[in-house]
């Protein structure tokens, strides 16, 4: 399950449609059939009713976040900020939306480690952890930031500041630029 949350986190933070077939916004287990109904006793199960909640906050998110859906099919609107570490397996990318759209940094851990790692952030400032697929709501171990970073003068994936963050394992978590 904590593959599939941070798999779904990865894909709605991704330029791009997102896309479910039935029964994926809360896991169902067997293929979709249309002589039958979809597995809704599913829901009974903490796993399964965490993936639903996690597919309802993502919505949210996404709706609520320009730079998630503003530029989706435009290079301005996407920008790497750490695409080499493959030993450690974690990938992290920038939203951007319009002028004035607070940008989204979005960072992936698909390793079962935990990690504290270092990461380059595009504005100097306070980041809200807006989105973290380890949260026990969703069925994690409710490990992150404790709602948000401060960066550090620390020049790292070519920007001019960074914060060391925790990335859960198996996970994704979203960062928006805090308002001043």
């Amino acid at each position: 399950f904590a593959n599939l949350r941070a798999y779904y986190a990865f894909m709605w933070a991704h330029p791009g449609k997102k896309l479910l077939f039935m029964g994926q916004e809360f896991a169902q287990g067997a293929e979709w059939n249309h002589n039958q109904s979809l597995d809704w006793h599913q829901l009974e199960l903490p796993e399964h009713r965490g993936v639903q909640a996690l597919v309802r906050d993502l919505n949210r998110v996404y709706r609520d976040n320009p730079a998630l859906h503003v530029n989706d099919c435009r290079p301005e609107g996407f920008e790497w900020i750490e695409s080499n570490d493959a030993g450690a397996s974690v990938y992290a990318w920038l939203r951007k939306g319009a002028a004035g759209d607070a940008p989204v940094l979005a960072v992936m851990n698909f390793t079962p480690v935990e990690r504290p790692y270092r990461l380059g952030f595009p504005v100097a400032g306070k980041w809200e952890e807006i989105l973290n697929t380890d949260a026990g709501l969703y069925g994690g171990g409710n490990r992150g930031n404790l709602g948000g970073v401060k960066t550090e003068r620390t020049p790292w994936n070519g920007q001019a500041q960074s914060a060391v963050v925790t990335l859960p394992p198996l996970s994704a978590i979203y960062f928006r630029q805090a308002k001043a």
